[in-house]
């Protein structure tokens, strides 16, 4: 290591890469124009949600493991994470021949458990946070000399993250702008120092979810809160490394904080527009575009998807909402006189109106109906917001009675 004043140099980096090469996927680097049309910004995305575990995590990883020496590499590692750490560390150790064991909390979902566990790796559930696993794994480094696989606080995994940026320089180096995520700050602070090497014309921009702004506070002296549910677990982290915030401070042009609809707009983005599986992390580079676009209207843009670990069940969820806020699936109540027919002729009407029923309660018993009166709670797919108005007035046209219920259930009021 050079005198460079941070943990890692260009040509510590540049030793990653050469590590690297043939041991992770060789992610594509593509321009992203449907994304671009959303923005309003040149979009270029780095797909690390193709490494072989699904995210970025897999660089450093390796990079660690790799340069043990024999008899660090037979004694074993050990690592304490809930996701995409855990499988990258475990994925490589197996092939690198190495001992690994994982401390995940006893909440961490199963399938996280047994994709970890599938790689070879002894997995161990202990406490219900991060911070309450971290005390078994200081005892079992110290009782049994296992080397520590940090996250994110470590020279080589610093160095190994890094490495993306070489690439992206060689696919492509007329960019404005690199957008990265950053929880405890692995990934944009080596990226950092090799742009910050190779191009300090290009400005890197962090990115934070408002419920875990770590780096905001280390940076500004701020007290905003920490802690809470985000669907960005990835870069929910509470303390910020040692080794990573000097290199944030320093070569981190700005950051942005984004909350979590953006987030939850950017996993459907890269869903619906890019056909890209995105983890909330791995989105939170293009929530920052969509929750401030004119911060880079017009510039060439680079991002990082750096993770697509994503329940399936979670997405689904994420994609329905985003139809209801976007007003592509609307639910309105009628009332009427409660004749035979009554169901049939709007769902005739409806049908005539273009819209797609997906859902009909039909009741009799709210108190606000009259008692020969009938109400019926109707979900249906539309076109856009203009579509959804033009059906209630279309509606209250040929008579009925119409209020709009919102996405929480709650009747709006008349118009």
């Amino acid at each position: 290591m050079t005198s460079f004043p941070y943990a890692v140099d260009l040509e510590a980096i540049r030793d990653a890469a050469r590590l690297v090469k043939g041991n992770v996927v060789r992610t594509p680097f593509l321009h992203a124009p449907r994304l671009s049309a959303l923005t309003g910004a040149e979009c270029h995305v780095k797909f690390e949600n193709m490494q072989v575990t699904g995210s970025f995590k897999e660089r450093g990883a390796f990079v660690k493991m790799s340069r043990l020496d024999p008899r660090a590499a037979k004694t074993g590692v050990i690592a304490m994470s809930a996701g995409n750490h855990a499988q990258a560390v475990a994925y490589h150790a197996q092939k690198l021949g190495i001992p690994a064991t994982i401390v995940m909390p006893v909440g961490t979902p199963y399938v996280k458990v047994e994709n970890t566990a599938r790689f070879g790796a002894q997995v161990i559930l202990e406490g219900t946070t991060l911070a309450e696993s971290q005390g078994l794994v200081e005892r079992m480094i110290a009782e049994q000399g296992l080397i520590l696989v940090h996250p994110y606080d470590d020279a080589d995994v610093i160095a190994g993250q890094g490495t993306i940026a070489l690439e992206m320089l060689e696919d492509n180096p007329d960019l404005d702008v690199v957008v990265i995520p950053m929880g405890g700050g692995g990934l944009i602070s080596g990226n950092a120092v090799a742009f910050h090497a190779l191009r300090p014309d290009i400005k890197v921009i962090g990115v934070e979810v408002a419920s875990y702004p770590s780096f905001h506070n280390a940076l500004t002296g701020d007290t905003l809160p920490i802690g809470g549910q985000t669907l960005a677990e990835g870069i929910a982290v509470k303390y910020v490394g040692a080794k990573t915030l000097p290199i944030v401070r320093d070569l981190v042009a700005d950051h942005v904080i984004v909350p979590e609809s953006a987030v939850e707009r950017a996993v459907d983005a890269f869903a619906t527009h890019q056909r890209s599986m995105a983890e909330g992390a791995g989105a939170a580079g293009l929530a920052a575009l969509l929750h401030k676009p004119d911060m880079f209207s017009g510039k060439r843009v680079g991002l990082i998807l750096c993770g697509g670990n994503i329940d399936a069940r979670i997405l689904a969820s994420i994609m329905v909402r985003e139809l209801e806020r976007r007003e592509r699936i609307v639910s309105f109540r009628l009332t009427g006189e409660d004749r035979p027919g009554f169901l049939g002729r709007v769902a005739t009407k409806l049908g005539e109106f273009g819209a797609n029923i997906l859902e009909v309660t039909h009741r009799r018993t709210f108190l606000s109906v009259p008692a020969k009166g009938v109400s019926l709670d109707v979900t249906v797919e539309t076109r856009d917001a203009a579509h959804a108005a033009e059906i209630v007035a279309r509606l209250e046209a040929e008579g009925y009675s119409v209020r709009r219920i919102d996405a929480n259930g709650a009747l709006l009021p008349a118009s």
